[in-house]
């Protein structure tokens, strides 16, 4: 594959595109039109897949370019099967998708762009397997913050095989500088553009932009499609269908800044919009030939009623949390989502997937004593948020009311609807930044499905919740929650699932710094799921 920072820099962005498009970042110099960041493919099916780019026009003046794209078999492009042409301009920001169609199931393919003489590097991607596919293996990702640390682990997936990478949210970050990021880092010079938090779509714009001109990021776009969702830091922090923790009314309404959040992201992502920006649905299947359906879920933005407070007076907080109205996902998704694994099911798929972006199961609050704290740490622990979450604990409440916990009736209504509609239920999730594995029971106490949990690229973790050393964190929180099968806190790095037709295997990967260059690779935990079990074997 071509290197992708073989590049000369533009010593200067014209003033007639200013913030519009450079952004100060590396494009090539003296040319007809500037590629600048990259290639990137995403939503593959059987027969077609999404192709993306961006490209500015090399005059400086914001004009229309027409885009010639085309896909072949080999890197060469001797053996080519679709092209087209496409239009670009500044009300898009000047990015390029298109939908490449006809294709071949389970095959991989190369592809390209080419304006105004100037071609794009060369980009790699591959069609879903149709029927015959024996196994079927996807990367599982969530929580790319920039200024948290490197992104090694997109680096090291560049360098693997793969049908897709599942991003779970949080690709972005919306944070002014120096929030909710490393100061280490800030000194390396890994700080965020613009500077202020991010509200309106030009801020949107710049930051994916600032992201994407991570090389990892592109390395990882250019050789494998990506099937992604948003969580809440695409739009801003809690987000949910009306507002958002991180949200003032210093920031304008929040439906406009809903609607630039989703521009940006429909954008500057590989994704096929399912409807228009307003609406912002994301929630769509993908048939992994005869292994599986993969359904990807909005928990985030299209249907969720507003989090509870564990601050909530006791009363209150158990009459909303038994309220059957409240809901994670909308009426319709939900219902959507029963008719989803149900049509699998009867298409004789033995596993129904659902990536989404929040933990699933049930997970409680590490019952510690005081003098588990060392004595410097002790009274701000007790006094502060962990006392009135542990309090809280005692009572039978669990631990993150952003999480599935805060909708136990939804989520119940949900497993009755796996236990009742499909043959075996795999949930993936991310958010949470650490790693987790959950064997899922509905309130019969009978198996219904697993969950695995990816950890982040590079957002601090779980470790940070308590000062305790990991290995006592962990112990307590899984004695704390009885579903619980695997629990890493502290490391950063990806999961790795591979489905056959009688069993998912999960395999968790670490890096072992995400603040330095130099890094080595940590093996983690292997779980199995075999077909018609709904729990979880620990193999490694």
């Amino acid at each position: 594959m071509p290197a992708l920072n073989r590049r000369r820099f533009l010593t200067a962005a014209s003033a007639s595109f200013g913030a519009l498009a450079l952004r100060g970042y590396p494009v090539m110099a003296d040319a007809k039109a500037h590629f600048t960041h990259g290639v990137a493919s995403g939503d593959p099916l059987n027969d077609r897949v999404i192709l993306w780019t961006r490209v500015l026009p090399g005059t400086g003046v914001a004009e229309d370019l027409y885009v010639r794209w085309e896909v072949a078999e080999d890197e060469h492009f001797r053996k080519p099967v679709a092209r087209g042409t496409t239009r670009t301009h500044a009300t898009r920001d000047y990015t390029v998708k298109v939908d490449a169609g006809g294709l071949q199931a389970g095959r991989e393919y190369y592809y390209r762009f080419n304006t105004n003489g100037v071609s794009s590097p060369v980009g790699r991607t591959r069609t879903l397997p149709a029927e015959g596919m024996q196994q079927a293996k996807f990367a599982v990702v969530s929580c790319s913050n920039y200024p948290q640390g490197y992104f090694h682990v997109y680096r090291e997936l560049a360098k693997r095989s793969f049908d897709a990478v599942l991003h779970l949210g949080d690709y972005i970050y919306e944070y002014a500088e120096g929030g909710y990021a490393n100061q280490k880092m800030l000194e390396k010079g890994r700080n965020v553009r613009p500077a202020h938090e991010i509200v309106s779509l030009d801020d949107y714009r710049t930051r994916y932009g600032l992201y994407r001109s991570d090389p990892d990021l592109q390395a990882i776009h250019q050789v494998h499609p990506f099937i992604c969702v948003w969580d809440d830091h695409e739009i801003t922090n809690n987000t949910w269908k009306a507002g958002a923790e991180n949200h003032n009314e210093g920031e304008g309404p929040f439906d406009a800044r809903r609607l630039a959040a989703i521009q940006a992201f429909y954008e500057w992502l590989p994704i096929r919009e399912q409807s228009s920006i307003e609406e912002g649905r994301i929630y769509r299947s993908f048939e992994i030939g005869e292994l599986a359906s993969l359904i990807m879920l909005d928990t985030r933005l299209i249907g969720r009623d507003e989090q509870l407070s564990a601050g909530m007076d006791v009363e209150s907080l158990r009459a909303a949390l038994a309220d059957p109205q409240r809901t994670i996902l909308g009426v319709e998704q939900e219902r959507w989502l029963e008719q989803e694994v149900q049509r699998s099911a009867r298409a004789g798929k033995p596993w129904q997937i659902i990536g989404q972006q929040l933990l699933m199961g049930k997970l409680f609050v590490p019952q510690l004593a005081d003098e588990d704290f060392a004595s410097e740490h002790r009274t701000a622990v007790v006094n502060g948020r962990y006392g009135l979450l542990r309090e809280r604990g005692r009572q039978g409440f669990a631990l993150n009311m952003d999480a599935w916990d805060g909708y136990p009736v939804c989520r119940e209504r949900v497993l009755k609807a796996f236990k009742e509609k499909a043959n075996n239920v795999v949930v993936l999730a991310g958010d949470t930044h650490s790693s987790w594995a959950f064997d899922m029971e509905n309130d019969a106490g009978e198996a219904v499905a697993v969950e695995l949990a990816t950890p982040s690229i590079t957002s601090p973790g779980f470790e940070n919740f308590l000062p305790l050393p990991a290995e006592r964190l962990e112990q307590a929180t899984m004695e704390a929650s009885p579903e619980l099968k695997y629990f890493d806190a502290p490391h950063r790095g990806w999961m790795e699932i591979a489905v056959s037709k009688d069993k998912v295997t999960a395999d968790w990967h670490y890096v072992s710094t995400v603040h330095e260059t130099e890094y080595q690779l940590i093996p983690g935990a292997t779980l199995e799921t075999a077909a018609g079990q709904h729990r979880l074997r620990r193999q490694r």
